[in-house]
């Protein structure tokens, strides 16, 4: 499946970083796996769970915020 989007030329934004966009979205959100999603961009697996966090992705399922509250209860 394609999808076509227009975005402002002044957003300077390549086709990569809107399919890691769309896809870590995608994999946040349970409805990818990280395969799936890696795929998606043309990364491997492992690359594409180490740019996870460049978009505000964790790795391990928890917000940020989440993340900081467990680590702080542990």
């Amino acid at each position: 499946m394609s999808v076509i989007i227009n975005l402002p030329n002044e957003l300077n934004i390549s086709n990569f970083e809107v399919s890691m966009i769309v896809a870590s979205k995608l994999f946040k959100d349970g409805k990818l796996s990280s395969g799936q999603a890696a795929e998606i961009v043309g990364l491997s697996k492992r690359a594409f769970l180490e740019l996870l966090g460049k978009y505000d992705t964790s790795v391990f399922g928890l917000s940020n915020e989440e993340l900081d509250i467990d680590l702080k209860n542990a």
